[in-house]
């Protein structure tokens, strides 16, 4: 009963309408991971290969490790911040829009990088930037009214998840031969479509709520544990960490491929000329099918009950999809891993959130564990990258693909295993 009470006084302190909620999650994760896919797939490869033609593949590699680090930290750090800041902006805007500006300017320099040390600097300072849009952002859903919490993460992570990883791709192929330009325009698009987001969702002040939040976290310590106390052991939090574990490994499926779709298409297709066009075709064809999951998913999941079965064999389509190309080296090949692809990942992202919200070890920081959950998103696009670059250099860019069918497969097993979530 006390926990219940403490959850609702929670809640009652911010609740966005889902008229100005739903769009700002859409627009706000697209903003920020479209630019980031964009450049972390096509432009930073680019410039890598200008700089340091010899030694790209283990350079990519090295961005990815120091920026999985970057990542991991600085989403911590930014989520409890965020946690405990009052302004008159609420706790979440001021944060995301210093991350948005920052992100901006860094990758704004990143584009005049004359060295690869130069360009790894202001690559981990976007890194961290980029980190406290992300992990303020993803509590945007606990705004959500309590029976609108599951169309909030829906909106999140199907449809805004979809426009950011296809949605500007098709536009970055264009600049592939003026990949420094790219950094700055996407740097711009990641500012203006933030701040658009953040004066969509108009958070109000929290100045008042100060003392009396101050006080409840005051209350729920327990001497003698510490911020350990922060994360549930095992046996309490087993699903939760089955979900996060399955992010990680679906994530790494995905991205093994997306990471080095541009080498892939000139190294293991050969397509010369047309990479560029079949970059745009498999983003165009993906988003279209992340869109329409990003609408049907969510609404079919309700009416049949089902939920942890669609996310759990998404992962086949994936893993059909790394097939696909593996397999059909021409245009067919490309639509069909696209289409495959598109299928699974529309499915993951539409629900995936959901089920993560159904499976918190503690309701009263649904905020924190969506945000640690959320950090898969980036991390996997660091993680992947370096397994990616170790196949590649022992056994060829054909091992990338058995690399994403593995993941992805182990990724689904993990979602399987949950208990508390039966169907």
């Amino acid at each position: 009963m006390a926990d219940t009470e403490k959850t609702e006084a929670v809640e009652k302190k911010v609740v966005i309408p889902l008229k100005r909620l739903l769009p700002a999650l859409v627009i706000g994760p697209g903003s920020w991971l479209s630019p980031y896919v964009v450049m972390n797939s096509l432009f930073l490869p680019s410039l890598i290969q200008e700089l340091d033609p010899a030694n790209k593949v283990a350079t990519v590699a090295l961005f990815s490790t120091l920026g999985m680090i970057v990542a991991a930290i600085s989403n911590m750090i930014a989520g409890g911040l965020s946690d405990r800041t009052h302004s008159r902006f609420g706790k979440r805007a001021p944060w995301i829009m210093g991350g948005a500006a920052c992100f901006m300017v860094a990758m704004i320099l990143a584009s005049f990088s004359p060295t690869i040390p130069v360009l790894l600097a202001m690559w981990m300072v976007g890194q961290a930037a980029l980190n406290f849009i992300v992990a303020p952002m993803v509590a945007w859903i606990d705004f959500a009214p309590e029976d609108g919490k599951g169309a909030a993460s829906s909106a999140y992570g199907g449809l805004g998840m979809a426009l950011g990883n296809n949605g500007f791709n098709v536009i970055g192929a264009l600049f592939l031969s003026q990949y420094r330009l790219g950094f700055v325009i996407f740097g711009i698009i990641c500012f203006v479509g933030v701040l658009i987001a953040v004066l969509i969702v108009h958070e109000p002040s929290n100045l008042d709520e100060a003392p009396e939040a101050d006080a409840g976290k005051a209350k729920e310590k327990k001497p003698g544990k510490g911020s350990m106390n922060v994360f549930p052991s095992w046996s309490v939090g087993r699903d939760y960490y089955l979900a996060l574990i399955a992010k990680l490994f679906q994530g790494v499926g995905n991205f093994a491929i997306t990471g080095y779709i541009l080498y892939i298409m000139t190294d293991y297709l050969m397509l010369g000329d047309a990479t560029q066009s079949s970059i745009q075709l498999i983003n165009t064809v993906m988003l279209a099918f992340g869109i329409a999951m990003g609408f049907l998913a969510g609404p079919a999941s309700d009416k049949l009950h089902l939920l942890k079965l669609p996310v759990g064999f998404s992962t086949i389509f994936l893993a059909i999809a790394a097939l696909c190309m593996f397999f059909i080296r021409s245009t067919a090949g490309i639509v069909l891993y696209a289409v495959f692809a598109g299928l699974g990942m529309g499915l993951w992202n539409s629900l995936d959130n959901l089920l993560n919200l159904r499976v918190i070890p503690d309701k009263n920081s649904v905020g924190f564990f969506l945000g640690v959950y959320n950090l898969g998103n980036t991390v996997t696009q660091a993680i992947a990258p370096i397994i990616a670059a170790a196949v590649i250099s022992t056994v060829g860019y054909a091992g990338v693909f058995f690399v994403s069918i593995v993941f992805s497969l182990i990724g689904g097993i993990c979602m399987l295993s949950i208990r508390s979530v039966k169907r």
